[in-house]
């Protein structure tokens, strides 16, 4: 009996004593768990602090200092941070040295946040000496980095001159890599990656020098194309029937792929309202194709006035589109007015060609339809020179007339 009492009594120590361990163990446990977190909020505090702070300082910098919204500022600091305004202004310093006024330098900082970290003296200063240096003009650059950050972030020996020299050998003139660098950083940055090839394969259908400098110059989004896209365009256009040597066939491209087909296919229907099938407005495009990119308004204005006002056919304009680029008010009217008053006397043809008196040169028409009849019509001049319309025109010659019958 002894003896088992004394089994129950060490079973229930026993227990007793495993329950208290695990009481005690799990009593450590926690404690462990308070300390280490209370240490960790503790250590962290400060931390917690100076980020806020600096990051405080960085959104202070950027309002106050590069005129940035509260908002924007915000956005930016997730970007960029720093503790103090030395570096910042000292790159703020060299840029403003530079020619960059305060619309540059916001325009640049915002989407280039981490510009404002850069080694001023031997980082960005000899990128910005290099733009100079290859004839960018003092008032040009600021523009063209404003608006072209990715070029301060590129190499300057890796990347900057390399491209600069490749464009160089494919431009040949200085002169013309300047005008494509002032339409288009992306020259610069898509060199090797696209312009090349796509220069390339321009040669390869029989494109000349001088007309892919053209189209470099002129539109430096089409040289830096996807490649299959420039393919589609090169085919749409040989099935024109334009002639790859012609500098209408870079022109054509140009159009072809810097409009969006919907407004393509409107234009056919606006000169179809004219009178024009689409052999018509094909045989125009092949002439002058950057006439499917003039204004509605414009268009509409000029063949109103040629077709319903003059009394031309439409399907002239068809073989001269070039007319449509014409001032209305400054050239259309005035050579046109003057014209009438001709044929009126039968002095000249009445079938006379565009070409012949809207395309010639100011000095060629005054000599061919003014000066030569200003002893039969002296008041050629003055009403040439008045940009009359063409019904003021005839009440005046009218009036003319009657005088000179009195």
């Amino acid at each position: 009996m002894f003896a088992f009492l004394s089994l129950r009594q060490l079973l229930f120590i026993t227990h007793r004593n495993r329950r208290t361990q695990f009481q005690l163990g799990l009593l450590q446990k926690t404690a462990f768990f308070s300390i280490k977190s209370f240490s960790s909020f503790g250590l962290s505090k400060p931390k917690q602090q100076n980020e806020a702070q600096r990051h405080s300082f960085t959104v202070s910098y950027l309002i106050n200092s590069c005129g940035f919204s509260p908002k924007s500022a915000l956005l930016a600091s997730h970007k960029v941070h720093f503790e103090n305004p030395d570096k910042p202004d000292s790159v703020i310093n060299l840029l403003k040295h530079n020619g960059f006024n305060d619309t540059h330098i916001t325009k640049l900082i915002r989407q280039f946040p981490r510009l404002l970290l850069y080694n001023p003296k031997n980082t960005l200063l000899p990128k910005i000496k290099f733009f100079p240096s290859i004839g960018i003009s003092t008032s040009d650059l600021p523009r063209i980095l404003s608006t072209s950050p990715e070029l301060l972030k590129r190499s300057l020996k890796n990347h900057l001159i390399p491209c600069y020299d490749i464009l160089k050998s494919l431009l040949v003139e200085n002169e013309k890599v300047i005008k494509t660098l002032r339409r288009s950083h992306l020259s610069l940055q898509y060199i090797t990656i696209s312009i090349v090839p796509n220069v390339e394969l321009l040669r390869e259908v029989g494109v000349p020098q001088s007309n892919i400098s053209y189209l470099v110059t002129t539109c430096p989004f089409v040289a830096t194309i996807q490649r299959s896209k420039l393919v589609k365009a090169i085919q749409e256009v040989k099935e024109m029937g334009i002639d790859p040597s012609k500098i209408v066939f870079v022109q054509a491209i140009i159009v072809v792929l810097t409009s969006k087909r919907p407004m393509w296919e409107y234009k056919f229907e606006i000169f179809k309202r004219w009178g024009w099938s689409k052999e018509d407005t094909l045989l125009a495009f092949k002439k002058d194709p950057n006439f499917m990119q003039l204004s509605e308004k414009n268009i509409m204005k000029t063949m109103n006035f040629l077709v319903n006002k003059l009394g031309r056919p439409s399907t002239d304009i068809a073989r001269n589109p070039v007319v449509l680029h014409l001032s209305l008010e400054k050239r259309i009217i005035p050579r046109c007015s003057v014209i009438q008053i001709l044929v009126a006397n039968h002095l000249v043809k009445d079938d006379l060609g565009f070409s012949s008196f809207l395309l010639v040169n100011e000095k060629l028409f005054l000599e061919k339809y003014v000066s030569k009849f200003q002893d039969i019509a002296p008041q050629l001049l003055s009403f040439y020179q008045n940009k009359m319309d063409l019904l003021d025109v005839e009440i005046q010659f009218e009036k003319v007339g009657e005088t000179k019958q009195l």
